[in-house]
Formats: structure tokens, C-alpha cells, sequence
């Protein structure tokens, strides 16, 4: 019977972790903190710092705070996602195939929250509530958001933030400009209509009906695919001045890749496109933002 199944899984998996080595406990929570979307996060905040004139103290905090908190994020998703991953059979994932316990991934995602919130205050009052905002409506959409049609809210939220803790944690403490909230807004959205394109049929069978686990994948494709176009449209037209060479180029090339990525909704395609225009994103920033 699947629910015999899944607790001696679940059992299997808590003795090799407990029963694991030191480095592969490690590698099994680095594998569980979501790497590649954590990685990105971070070093999409570093373009920020630098292209709005942190100096290497204040980026280093900056940084820091998000660092932690894309950190507190991932392992919560894990471990919150642990009981489902067990029924749906997810050998990819660290506390599935028992390479680190439970209880270390809690205690590593409870420690890492505490991190950031000091080094997210450090950077100004403002600055740090609104980060902190970010992190808790992500944490949100991990504990309860994503199985709801207000999944992509918290997406929103923590993507359209973090250019104003960027910002804000600047001397005078100015706000970014709305199209930067706009485009980092809807990458974020996209972001997420993307990254839940292979998982839908696993997710419905164990009760995550998010937003586009409900509208199914191939709206969801095409949603994703707009939404992010609609981001870097948002941030080549935004800015005053006229638009680059470059902008022209990144906008024809993102609509290029995006629509061949359409055509592999299933796979892991959509997401990667989406990292991919991200960064080439975040190079047109760079020289936008640049004082």
C-alpha cells in the first residue's frame, strides 16, 4: 500500500542520513538549500549592489542577508516539501535518498533565518523590512501559498522587493524605480510558472494546486514564457534615454529563446531560458543602474 510505502521510506531515509558521513551530510544539505535558484538570487542582489554604488562594506551585507535568506528559503522548501517528495518517489532529492536527516535541514533552515534577519537590519530600518517582507513571503508560499491560487503572489512580493532592499540600504534611502520593481516582479512570477512545469502532475496528485498547477502546463508554458518576456520588454523601455543596441538585441533574443523553450514544457527547458534571460538581464542593469 503506498502510505506503508512511503513510512519506510521515510524511515530508510532518516537512518542512512543519520547513518551518513560528515561530507556527504554536507553535500547532501548544500544539494537540499536549492543551489542553482539560491546561487542566482545571490548574484542577481551582487549585480544590484555594485551597479547602484554599494560600497564593498555595504555590499558585503547586502549580499550576506539575501545569501541567507535564498539559504533559509531552500532548505525550508525541502523540508516542508519532504512528505510529498516521499510519495511521489523523488530520489533527487537529498532527504528522500537519506544523505542528510530531516531534523539538519530544519535546524539549517531555522539558522539561517536567524542570520538574516541582523544582516538584513545592518542594512538601514527600511531596507531591512523590506527584505525581511521578501523572505517571509517566501517562507509563506513554502508552508502554505503554493497550494493555492495565490501561489505566484509571494513570488511577486520577494522578487519586487529586492531591488528596493538594494536600494534603500543607500545614503538618503531612495526607492527604485518603478520599472525595476515591475521587471524584477515579473521575472519572479515567470520564474515560478516555469520552475513548476516538470512537477504538475506529481504536485496535483499530492495536493499542491498552485496557480499553474490549476491552469495545467500549457497555459502555464505560455505564461511563463510571456511573463518574462514582458520583464526584460519592461526593463529595455523602462529607463529614460533611448533604448540601446544591446536592449534591442537581449529583446529579440529573449523572445527567440523563450519560444523554443515552449515547444519542451515538460523538462527542465522553460527554467533554465528563464535563469539564462535573467542574466543577460542582469548585464543590462548593470549599465542602466551604473552611477
Amino acid at each position: 500500500m503506498p502510505v506503508t510505502r512511503t513510512t519506510q521510506t521515510h524511515e530508510n531515509a532518516e537512518v542512512t542520513g543519520s547513518a551518513a558521513s560528515g561530507p556527504a551530510r554536507a553535500r547532501g544539505l548544500a544539494a537540499a538549500c536549492h543551489p542553482l535558484p539560491a546561487a542566482a538570487v545571490t548574484l542577481f542582489a551582487a549585480a544590484l549592489t555594485a551597479a547602484a554604488g554599494h560600497g564593498p562594506a555595504g555590499a558585503a551585507v547586502t549580499v550576506g542577508a539575501v545569501a541567507a535568506g535564498q539559504l533559509s528559503v531552500g532548505w525550508c522548501n525541502d523540508r516542508a516539501d519532504l512528505r510529498r517528495d516521499l510519495v511521489t518517489g523523488r530520489p533527487d532529492k537529498p532527504l528522500v535518498a537519506g544523505t542528510v536527516p530531516a531534523p539538519a535541514v530544519t535546524w539549517a533552515a531555522a539558522g539561517a533565518l536567524l542570520l538574516c534577519v541582523p544582516l538584513s537590519l545592518a542594512c538601514g530600518p527600511l531596507a531591512g523590512a523590506a527584505h525581511l517582507v521578501g523572505v517571509a513571503a517566501a517562507w509563506a508560499y513554502n508552508l502554505r501559498l503554493k497550494s493555492t491560487a495565490a501561489s505566484w503572489l509571494p513570488y511577486a512580493l520577494a522578487f519586487g522587493l529586492l531591488p528596493a532592499f538594494v536600494t534603500l540600504g543607500l545614503p538618503g534611502a531612495p526607492w527604485p524605480p518603478p520599472w525595476l520593481t515591475a521587471a524584477a516582479a515579473l521575472v519572479g512570477v515567470g520564474a515560478h510558472f516555469a520552475n513548476v512545469l516538470p512537477d504538475i502532475e506529481d504536485d496535483l496528485a499530492t495536493g499542491v494546486a498552485g496557480l499553474p498547477q490549476r491552469l495545467g502546463r500549457r497555459v502555464s508554458a505560455a505564461l511563463a514564457g510571456l511573463l518574462v518576456l514582458g520583464s526584460t520588454a519592461t526593463l529595455v523601455v523602462g529607463p529614460p534615454g533611448r533604448v540601446t543596441t544591446y536592449g534591442w538585441m537581449l529583446l529579440a533574443a529573449t523572445a527567440t529563446v523563450l519560444l523554443l523553450a515552449a515547444r519542451r514544457p515538460a523538462g527542465r527547458l522553460p527554467f533554465l531560458a528563464t535563469m539564462a534571460v535573467a542574466g543577460a538581464d542582469v548585464a543590462l542593469l548593470v549599465v542602466e543602474l551604473r552611477p
